[in-house]
C-alpha cells in the first residue's frame, strides 16, 4: 500500500509527464503493491514490447493546415465523449490510494472521461457511482455460477453504468513472478466487495489440474456473450481481443464494441504488442463497431497513433494507478490533462483539427 505519511493529494514539483508519476509511485508503493500494478506476466516481455512498439512508430506531419477551433470530440455506443482517452479498469486501488476507485471516479468525471470500473473494486459499485458522473461502464468477470453474473449486471444497470466491459482473455492468471516473488496478498482489511459473498466452486483434488480441471471448468465460452447481451438493456462490449477471427466472434454474438487488449500484459507473455495486433482487426471490423485499445499507452502521440490505425479511444491504466498513488484523484486528473494536451498539440502539429482527420498516412512508412 502507499505510505500513509506520503499521502498529500498534491503534484509534486517537476512532474511534467506520466513516467514522472511512474518513477515515483515506485517510492511510494510497498513492495507488494508495487509487484501487483507494476508487473506483469512470466518475463514480461510483452509488458514492455507494449510500450516499445508505440515508439517503433514514427509520425509523417503535415503542415499549413487550418486547426483553428479544431476538437477532440467523439461518439461512443450512441454517448457524446469530449476525449477518446478513457481510464482502464483497474482492480484493488485502494492499494494505492485510501479514496481507491471514488477518488479515481471522481478525477475521471472532472475530467470528463470515461471510466471503466473492475470487477475487482474495493469499493461497492453503488459507491462508485455515487462519486462518479456520466460515462461510466463496468467491467465485468464472468462468474460460475449465472445468478452471480446477473447480480453484478442488474446492479450496473440500477446504477446507472451505461456498458457491460467482459475481459474474456484471463480465465486463468497468468503466471506473475513478479508477484510471487514478494508473495502479493491483499491487507486483512481489503477485499473485491462487490463479489465477496459470492460462492467459489470447491478447488479440485491434488492430483487434477487447477488449469483444466478448475479455471477451464468454469470459464465463459462464446454461449455466454450472447447470453449476456440477451439480458441486458446495456451495450456489451468484449475486452481482450487479439486475433481478428475473435473480433468477428464477438460481433457475431452481440458485441456492440470491441477492446483490444492483452490485459497489460499480465496473463498470457510473449503475445504480440496490442498497437501491432490493431490494425488487422481494424480492417476486419471495418468499421462495424467501435474498437478500442489498451496497453502501453503513455504519450499523447500514442494516443494519435492507435487512432491512426483505426482505433476510436484508448484506455489508460497503469499510469492512473501511479498517479493515484503519488497525487491521489489530483494526480489522476494530471495525467488525464496532460494526455489530452499531448494528443491535442499532436494533432495541430500534424494537421489534424478532429479526430476523423488522422489517417494511416499520417504514420510513416520507410
Amino acid at each position: 500500500m502507499t505510505d500513509p505519511s506520503h499521502i498529500r493529494d498534491e503534484i509534486p514539483a517537476g512532474v511534467v509527464c506520466l513516467s514522472d508519476y511512474e518513477r515515483l509511485a515506485q517510492q511510494r508503493l510497498d513492495a507488494n503493491a508495487w509487484a501487483y500494478f507494476a508487473g506483469g506476466a512470466g518475463d514480461e516481455i510483452t509488458l514492455r514490447d507494449n510500450r516499445s512498439a508505440f515508439d517503433r512508430i514514427q509520425l509523417l506531419p503535415r503542415v499549413l493546415r487550418k486547426c483553428a477551433g479544431g476538437n477532440t470530440r467523439l461518439e461512443l455506443l450512441g454517448q457524446p465523449f469530449t476525449h477518446p482517452i478513457l481510464v482502464a479498469p483497474i482492480a484493488y486501488q485502494k492499494l494505492a490510494h485510501p479514496g481507491g476507485e471514488c477518488a479515481t471516479a471522481m478525477a475521471a468525471d472532472a475530467l470528463e472521461a470515461g471510466f471503466v470500473v473492475s470487477t475487482l473494486a474495493t469499493q461497492s459499485l453503488e459507491e462508485i457511482a455515487d462519486a462518479a458522473g456520466q460515462r461510466r461502464w463496468l467491467q465485468l468477470y464472468v462468474q460460475a455460477d449465472r445468478a452471480h453474473t446477473l447480480d453484478l449486471v442488474r446492479r450496473a444497470e440500477a446504477s446507472g453504468y451505461e456498458a457491460i466491459v467482459v475481459t474474456v482473455d484471463a480465465p486463468v492468471s497468468g503466471v506473475r513472478n513478479r508477484e510471487q516473488r514478494v508473495g502479493f496478498r491483499l491487507p486483512a482489511d481489503m477485499c473485491a466487495v462487490n463479489t465477496a459473498n459470492y460462492a467459489v466452486p470447491p478447488r479440485p483434488a491434488a492430483t487434477q489440474s487447477l488449469a483444466f480441471d478448475y479455471f477451464m471448468a468454469i470459464a465463459p465460452d462464446w454461449a455466454d456473450i450472447a447470453w449476456l447481451a440477451s439480458e441486458t438493456r446495456l451495450p456489451v462490449i468484449v475486452k481482450g481481443i487479439l486475433h481478428p477471427d475473435d473480433a468477428d466472434l464477438a460481433i457475431g454474438h452481440g458485441a456492440a464494441a470491441i477492446i483490444v487488449s492483452n490485459h497489460g500484459g499480465r496473463t498470457l507473455d510473449t503475445v504480440p504488442a496490442t498497437i501491432d495486433t490493431l490494425p488487422a482487426i481494424t480492417v476486419r471490423v471495418a468499421g462495424r463497431v467501435p474498437v478500442l485499445v489498451d496497453g502501453g499507452i503513455r504519450r499523447g502521440t500514442d494516443v494519435f497513433k492507435a487512432i491512426a490505425l483505426g482505433a476510436s479511444a484508448v484506455l489508460i491504466g497503469r499510469p492512473i494507478v501511479f498517479a493515484l498513488a503519488v497525487a491521489g484523484p489530483r494526480g489522476v486528473a494530471h495525467v488525464l490533462r496532460l494526455l489530452r494536451d499531448e494528443l491535442e498539440i499532436a494533432m495541430s502539429l500534424c494537421g489534424c483539427a478532429t479526430l476523423a482527420d488522422i489517417k494511416r498516412d499520417h504514420l510513416f512508412t520507410p
